[in-house]
């Protein structure tokens, strides 16, 4: 990776901000921006359970840009370009990321939805071995051959993301192109004239295919359990991985789901380790979308904007699930940095669908990309170098209702309304100060203050949203 000398002079004096806050400088002085390799398979934590945590103790926040083509290459050609998978390890590293979903397509060729141009997909986990021809003029698939190739990506792309300290959720499925893509069903490997196999899984002959996101088919599930036991056995070995079962699926898929999450424990129960498993929204915020999820067997899991805001003030994760809030089950592409900051202070782990370097064919870059990249990046910064294992999201204690909190050790507020004095309650102490502005991603301003336990007023020293972080000095 190559820096001009404004983007060198920019990144250093970012870097020097945030090593300003008190408790982030150790006793050799500022802690290098350097990937924080995993330490054995992600677990929840006990004493946490808003978060992962590794072999070390500490509290492992997750955040990151994904985009569509992390795994297989998508494009209106055929074969589709090949993405640069190192070049987007290195942009994450830039934003100081440390998450990312590795999508899944199940479709070799469709067109979106009110799209008429064609798209390609490729590699995909069955060989097209024939005999005779797809719908799409290939070779037909065989559903008990694997193609190494899918295997070999898959594998290399975990190893390469592990040692940059990327964790990454391996999707399994993917169930909005069945729903939404235009004649979807005719490339889908599943369907009768696609594959050797003799597997049909149209059940109910309406063209779509849904069926084979439930248990109706014995068939189909035994072989939709073989290709999870492959990847599992691929990767296995590596510590960054999580999986999730399918990319919004509809509510006529959480019993299979469910199957799924529970097939996975009991296969890697074995194995030499276990990862964590996640369930995502539908995509649209069903009454019964959130309450399915928490009711799942899974570590993990990604909420719709249902009953709960979590656009625009997102609820307080409570343990119960570590909560990736993904903004592609709440816009698509969409959300700015106000949403990573509230999300952050409310124990969530945000997570951006970025179209990367150009737009998609689903949703272009927003003008805002660079902005909510940096936040996130900057969210981590500030959940590395504090205490975030005895950390949680305290509302009540800031008149602005987003502060993270061990009180009398820590505080971390953010007050999203430019400019404006808030009110925080502190236990008894002395505390070291730091104004952090959101909008510059830099420290403009630090300090000392004395509680005697009394609710203090606070006011940015700066036009625009405000994080504030209070440490104590000890006594």
């Amino acid at each position: 990776m190559h820096m001009n000398r404004r983007e060198f002079l920019v990144a250093t004096s970012r870097l020097a901000a945030l090593a300003a806050v008190p408790g982030m400088v150790g006793a050799q002085g500022a802690r290098p921006m350097a990937a924080s390799l995993a330490s054995g398979p992600l677990r929840v934590s006990r004493k946490n359970p808003r978060y992962f945590t590794d072999r070390t103790g500490r509290a492992i926040y997750l955040t990151g840009s994904h985009t569509w083509s992390s795994l297989q290459d998508i494009g209106p050609a055929d074969p589709p370009s090949p993405f640069d998978f190192e070049a987007y390890l290195d942009f994450l590293s830039e934003h100081h990321h440390d998450f990312i979903r590795l999508w899944r397509w199940e479709l070799p060729k469709w067109r979106a939805r009110r799209g008429r141009r064609f798209f390609y997909c490729a590699p995909h986990p069955w060989r097209r071995t024939g005999p005779g021809n797809a719908l799409d003029g290939k070779s037909r698939f065989d559903l008990e051959q694997y193609d190494e190739n899918y295997f070999e990506r898959l594998r290399t792309r975990v190893g390469a993301a592990a040692k940059r300290g990327v964790y990454v959720s391996i999707m399994l499925f993917e169930g909005w192109a069945l729903r939404f893509g235009r004649d979807g069903w005719k490339t889908h490997p599943f369907n009768p004239h696609n594959n050797v196999n003799g597997i049909d899984g149209d059940l109910n002959h309406d063209g779509k295919g849904l069926e084979i996101y439930t248990l109706a088919s014995p068939a189909i599930t035994r072989l939709q359990e073989a290709y999870v036991r492959q990847v599992i056995d691929t990767v296995n070995a590596f510590d960054n991985v999580l999986y999730e079962i399918s990319n919004e699926n509809g509510m006529y898929s959480t019993e299979w789901q469910y199957h799924l999450i529970r097939f996975i424990h009991r296969h890697e129960a074995s194995k030499p380790k276990q990862h964590p498993v996640g369930m995502t929204s539908d995509g649209f915020g069903g009454a019964d979308d959130t309450p399915r999820l928490f009711n799942s067997p899974a570590e993990w899991i990604s909420p719709s904007p249902d009953r709960d805001d979590y656009k625009n003030n997102p609820p307080s994760a409570s343990g119960a699930r570590i909560i990736l809030a993904d903004t592609d089950h709440l816009w698509g592409v969409g959300g700015d940095r106000v949403w990573v900051w509230k999300s952050f202070l409310r124990g969530l782990n945000p997570i951006w669908m970025d179209p990367y370097k150009r737009s998609s064919p689903w949703e272009p870059v927003p003008a805002n990309a660079e902005d909510v990249r940096r936040s996130m990046g900057d969210t981590r910064l500030f959940a590395q170098k504090m205490g975030l294992i005895s950390m949680t999201p305290r509302p009540e204690l800031a008149s602005t209702g987003y502060c993270l909190a061990n009180p009398g050790v820590e505080y971390l507020v953010y007050q999203p309304k430019p400019g404006e004095p808030f009110s925080l309650k502190l236990e008894p102490g002395r505390y070291r100060c730091q104004w952090f502005n959101p909008a510059k991603s830099a420290t403009e301003a630090t300090g000392r203050i004395t509680s005697s336990g009394t609710t203090k007023q606070f006011k940015p020293p700066f036009e625009s949203d405000a994080v504030l972080y209070l440490g104590t000095l000890g006594k």
